[in-house]
């Protein structure tokens, strides 16, 4: 049966006792391998497992802390190869919108109640399987999965039916045939992961090589240089082309035949 190793990180002492007394009863198979009251030891800890290759799965995560917020440690967290998946555990209900722009996983207020945790804890462990790695075989086919949040609910994403990355200020939007997402992983994190079935038509834009349709010359800008634009299919979108990625367009379309 599939375990979570989950790290702790509450300056109160009795909350954290709560937490383990509940996750000692829960459903779903855990063992604690990190426990922290100081906020800014917890980060440091979590920073040194993830040059190991050793993350928690999942980090419970207060959020009004002294020396360092929750949510701000959240954030740096993205800079992480292998961040666990947050669940803030706090008694102040009024930051869960900003808990979910983070991309929590979920967002428990105190007390926390046992069916609550095992709720989250399921639904932690269904991202731990999706973001396990996929066949060789199956990987090559872009079988692969984003996972999003839809209306509060998680919905599984092929990579296959993505049809481009857009940085959009703060976040990512993840755009398929028929609707958008919106991402807080940066786009030189998602290039990263995509590999070459997606190709950086500008520093804003990853679009998939399969989705290109068109690649057209707009008017020249104000400082007199070309523009270029590439459509994607099916929404018949276009995207602008940075001048110097025109060339790498053009060749990808070219090889896609």
């Amino acid at each position: 049966m599939s375990s979570l190793k989950i790290a702790i990180i509450d300056d109160e002492p009795l909350a954290r006792m709560r937490i383990k007394s509940l996750l000692a009863q829960a459903s779903v198979a855990n063992e604690v391998v990190g426990e922290f009251g100081e906020p800014v030891n917890g980060l440091s800890w979590l920073q040194q497992q993830d040059k190991a290759g050793a993350s928690p799965d999942m980090l419970l995560l207060d959020i009004q802390m002294p020396g360092l917020d929750g949510m701000v440690l959240a954030a740096r967290l993205r800079e992480l190869q292998q961040p666990p998946v947050v669940a803030f555990v706090t008694a102040h209900a009024e930051h869960a919108l900003r808990a979910f722009d983070l991309a929590a996983a979920d967002y428990l207020t105190k007390p926390v109640r046992l069916e609550r945790l095992n709720a989250t804890l399921d639904r932690v462990l269904k991202l731990k399987a999706a973001r396990a790695p996929e066949p060789a075989d199956e990987v090559a086919d872009g079988a692969d999965v984003f996972i999003v949040q839809d209306r509060g609910r998680l919905e599984r994403i092929a990579l296959s039916q993505i049809l481009y990355f857009k940085a959009e200020q703060k976040y990512v939007t993840l755009r398929t045939a028929e609707h958008s997402h919106v991402l807080a992983d940066s786009l030189t994190e998602l290039e990263g992961r995509v590999g070459e079935r997606f190709i950086r038509v500008h520093r804003n834009a990853l679009v998939s090589r399969q989705a290109m349709k068109a690649l057209e010359r707009r008017a020249d800008d104000a400082d007199g240089g070309e523009t270029w634009a590439v459509q994607v299919t099916p929404t018949m979108e276009w995207l602008s082309v940075s001048r110097r990625q025109v060339t790498a367009v053009r060749e990808a379309m070219a090889a896609q035949g």
